[in-house]
């Protein structure tokens, strides 16, 4: 059994939020350890968010609870028509967050049979407490930047991979089918990627990092662009001198495939196999016509696939990346 930071911190969080209320003498303590363990999340400007959202719909919860227990009593029907506003207009604000956290606490006005200033500042209490320390808690966060960077060598090194098999397909040497599998692997791994480039840049206070973000971003447009480079290949027939070029030019995309390869080498060299092929003799029936079609639409994808990175490229400090 495997426990993780993030349960550990729950449970820290948890304990010593039910100590504090015990401490401060609050009617029903236990529950700023259960609101502790529903507001730790993934990063701190989550955690932030789901305790200023929570305070806010406590708010909300208060003044429609104190209408309903005023108007019906402190009865389950009261409680119902609680709910029934309380539901819809926390949403419309964009405080579904705090919907079940809010319910309970105003079960406690339903259970006391009043809504006494000093009752209400309880329910306070109890909510500061336990979303303040899940924030406490989320205030550490290991540095998860070294595991973006072995992140981005996988990536490179499955782009390289995959460019090189296109290649190697075209000399009848791999499949398609194993290609779109690989295709789609690495998809799903750029897209993990992300989502942790996502919570490293939610845990920057002062300074937010998006560099990693917007590689990602970059790396699964590409891979897009690659998956149907691959179903193009499928539809183009290449022969003799058109084949070599194809595989020189995949084989030498995959060698310098790197991080700091701004891409303007690669564009030139599309471009000179692009010129040749425009260069050669018209074809002389509908197949060639389509199969010509289908091999230059092949280079546009193979040209925005560079330059998707020569354009990520331009817009960072140091010109490459």
């Amino acid at each position: 059994m495997r426990i993780g930071l993030r349960t550990i911190k729950t449970s820290v969080s948890a304990a010593v939020a039910m100590i504090l209320a015990n401490a401060l003498q609050l009617l029903y303590a236990p529950s700023a350890g259960i609101i502790a363990v529903l507001s730790v999340t993934n990063s701190k400007k989550s955690s932030l968010q789901t305790g200023i959202y929570r305070l806010l719909s406590l708010t909300l919860a208060t003044v429609l609870a104190f209408i309903c227990f005023s108007l019906l009593g402190y009865q389950a029907i009261a409680f119902g028509v609680f709910l029934l506003l309380f539901i819809p207009l926390a949403v419309s604000f964009g405080l579904s967050d705090g919907i079940v956290v809010s319910s309970v606490l105003v079960t406690h006005y339903l259970v006391e049979g009043s809504m006494h200033w000093s009752l209400i500042v309880n329910e306070y209490l109890l909510m500061i407490i336990g979303v303040g320390l899940a924030l406490l808690a989320n205030l550490y966060m290991p540095n998860s930047e070294n595991r973006l960077k072995e992140d981005q060598l996988v990536i490179e090194t499955m782009f390289k991979k995959l460019l090189a098999e296109m290649a190697l397909y075209l000399n009848q040497e791999v499949t398609e089918q194993k290609l779109l599998e690989n295709c789609q692997g690495l998809f799903a791994f750029i897209r993990e990627g992300q989502l942790r480039a996502q919570t490293y840049q939610e845990n920057q206070w002062v300074v937010r990092n998006v560099y990693y973000g917007s590689y990602f971003a970059m790396r699964r447009t590409q891979i897009s662009v690659l998956n149907d480079m691959i179903e193009s290949l499928d539809r183009i027939e290449l022969f003799g001198i058109q084949v070599e070029k194809m595989v020189a030019l995949l084989e030498y995309t995959s060698e310098t495939f790197a991080e700091e390869n701004d891409g303007q080498e690669l564009l030139e060299r599309i471009f000179e196999v692009y010129e040749e092929y425009r260069e050669m003799p018209l074809p002389e029936s509908r197949e060639e016509f389509e199969n010509r079609a289908e091999l230059f639409q092949f280079l546009q994808s193979f040209k925005s696939f560079i330059e998707i990175k020569a354009e990520f490229a331009q817009k960072l400090p140091n010109g490459n990346v």
